[in-house]
């Protein structure tokens, strides 16, 4: 029986692939601080060995905007490494190497990292998820107004689709850096707004606003978007209707 460790696996993207993994037969330790069994922040290291132990591949989703990718990702390589060197695969962001954003360039230092370590590798990049889409139209819907960044696209693709990916890569042979998966349309952030809006029977007027900076400037020049690998299938709208589902 193949063994497994995904980080992060109380999150979002973790927690899916931890349940694709199971469901191929696979003996899959789930790591993050609330872990029951392997309860570990990355960021401090301690406990590591125990949970590498004995792991033919390690799935790192574990991630914080909050700052410390790099250093949790220096305990896990040196973990891996001790442990006989399991396959790593590892999720990333479409264009970590173009959009000059804090939170981007940390997770391409990640890749490097990795590609750097001498460990068996899969390095998978995909486009934005529909919840973050959703949590900052959500959240900007709290006001008179619903602010969107003007003249900016997204390509949001669906978590689970995504989960489906890694967990096909875990099961395989390192890979190094694979294609990219991006969800299946490319939108205007104020489309996406408003099919919110549809969805859940709010009255908002959608404003653009103009931002400043660099960072601005690679969204609106499309860096993050990868329209030739727009190979997911769940829309926005499909993604908002199955949540409104499962929550009425």
């Amino acid at each position: 029986m193949t063994t497994i460790l995904v980080t992060g696996a109380t999150g979002t993207l973790g927690r899916q692939v931890a349940e694709r993994l199971r469901t191929e037969g696979a003996d899959v330790r789930g790591l993050s601080r609330r872990s029951p069994s392997y309860a570990v922040d990355l960021r401090e290291g301690k406990g590591l060995d125990s949970a590498v132990d004995g792991v033919d591949t390690i799935v790192h989703c574990a991630s914080s905007p909050r700052g410390g990718d790099d250093r949790a990702a220096g305990y896990l390589i040196d973990a891996a490494r001790r442990a006989g060197g399991p396959h790593l695969v590892y999720i990333s962001i479409v264009g970590v190497d173009r959009v000059p954003l804090g939170y981007y360039t940390l997770k391409r230092r990640v890749e490097q990292m990795i590609e750097d370590s001498g460990l068996g590798a899969t390095i998978q990049r995909t486009t934005q998820f529909h919840d973050l889409v959703l949590s900052v139209v959500s959240g900007a819907a709290k006001l008179p107004v619903l602010p969107v960044p003007a003249g900016v696209s997204v390509q949001p693709v669906d978590s689970g689709e995504v989960a489906d990916r890694l967990a096909a890569l875990a099961l395989g042979a390192p890979a190094g850096r694979v294609p990219d998966l991006g969800g299946p349309e490319v939108r205007e952030f104020s489309g996406l707004a408003g099919a919110y809006l549809r969805a859940t029977g709010r009255r908002r007027r959608v404003v653009p606003v103009r931002l400043a900076g660099k960072a601005y400037a690679g969204f609106r020049g499309g860096g993050h978007l990868s329209p030739e690998h727009a190979v997911g299938t769940v829309t926005f709208e499909e993604f908002l209707a199955r949540r409104h589902r499962r929550t009425g």
